[in-house]
């Protein structure tokens, strides 16, 4: 039997949608919105009915009518800490996607959930939620910090990390549970995942705390002079998390957070934004290293991923600071899309079991 699934992305300003019939793509498109449209809702969830409305024009107009739906998956967002795979939408989740003392933020993917409950429910088909930015895997001797008062969290792009980590192991031939692999996201954000039978057991804080920095993060700084520069008077605490999480890395070097760009200026002989450049795959690359040892050595393969995956210079840098670890696999830009609608179709097909919400 096969079946069809719709899959719904928003972010700050657009919302991604993709409809597959099993493997088979039918169409994906991304709708763009008006920053003042959206502002007239006020709150974040008021924009559910509209953006819901946008998302059933498209189908009818590339003539995907909802009546053909088996599911609906929501791109999961900050949600309490769950264990990877596929998550029935429920009440208390979505109260807890309202939260935002959850997490100290409300982000747009958390709208989601509430545009899945929103298509599927009137239709009587199951909707869902996939490896959400929230997924928590972690060991317990990877939680702890150094001080009690703070653990180490996971919060990482677990979607893409996570679906990359299953075409891998279907690439070597085995089964996801039976491979121990590296896994990086290279976007304006950069995850460095441990990855241990098939479960991401160490993982850097991706949005706002370790490992390297990228396009936009800082990623891990020498702790008296980051205390330094917040009792400094220069800034509120909403700007230096905005400058740490925003204007960080690339972007506070260089003046971008553009890969293509910095790539152009290394190949026209910039020998600072080479320096910068190489900082960073070397960060990204002492990463890997200590994912490897989280793993015992133990590692079937390295994988790059996102969209500075694309860039040769980055590869290349990454590939001959990391090879003699284990063999290099490029899968460049995101297939999060696919990610939602593969996770929905499993549970369809009885591969994988959805599972409860539990809070």
């Amino acid at each position: 039997m096969s079946y069809r699934v719709l899959a719904v992305n928003p972010g700050s300003t657009s919302t991604k949608i993709a409809v597959y019939d099993d493997s088979t793509p039918v169409f994906e498109k991304t709708l763009r919105h008006d920053p003042e449209d959206l502002n007239k809702y006020g709150d974040l969830f008021n924009q559910t009915d509209f953006r819901k409305t946008l998302v059933m024009e498209a189908m009818e107009e590339n003539n995907v009518h909802s009546q053909t739906l088996n599911a609906v998956v929501g791109r999961g967002g900050l949600v309490r800490p769950v264990s990877g795979g596929t998550w029935k939408v429920n009440d208390s989740m979505l109260r807890d996607l309202q939260d935002s003392t959850i997490w100290g933020r409300v982000h747009a993917s958390n709208l989601g959930a509430f545009i899945a409950k929103a298509i599927a429910e009137p239709l009587g088909i199951p909707y869902f939620i996939v490896d959400p930015v929230a997924t928590d895997e972690m060991e317990d001797i990877a939680r702890l910090s150094g001080i009690p008062e703070i653990d180490h969290k996971s919060l990482f792009h677990a979607l893409n990390i996570r679906y990359i980590c299953r075409l891998l192991a279907a690439e070597l031939g085995k089964k996801l549970e039976d491979v121990n692999l590296i896994g990086v996201h290279l976007g304006g954000g950069i995850s460095v995942a441990a990855i241990k039978k098939g479960r991401v057991v160490d993982v850097n804080n991706a949005l706002l705390g370790t490992g390297p920095f990228s396009p936009q993060r800082a990623g891990s700084l020498p702790i008296g002079d980051l205390i330094d520069m917040c009792y400094s008077g220069q800034y509120s605490k909403k700007e230096l998390t905005a400058y740490l999480s925003k204007g960080a890395g690339l972007m506070a070097y260089l003046g971008t957070d553009s890969g293509i760009e910095v790539a152009q200026r290394v190949s026209e002989g910039d020998q600072k934004a080479k320096n910068v450049l190489d900082a960073m795959c070397y960060k990204v690359s002492k990463e890997i290293g200590c994912c490897a040892a989280v793993l015992s050595g133990k590692v079937d393969g390295i994988y790059l991923s996102g969209g500075l995956a694309y860039n040769d210079y980055i590869v290349e840098f990454i590939k001959q600071h990391t090879e003699f670890i284990a063999p290099l696999y490029v899968y460049p830009g995101e297939k999060e899309m696919e990610a939602l609608c593969q996770g929905g179709i499993r549970v369809l097909n009885g591969s994988e079991e959805a599972k409860e919400y539990p809070y």
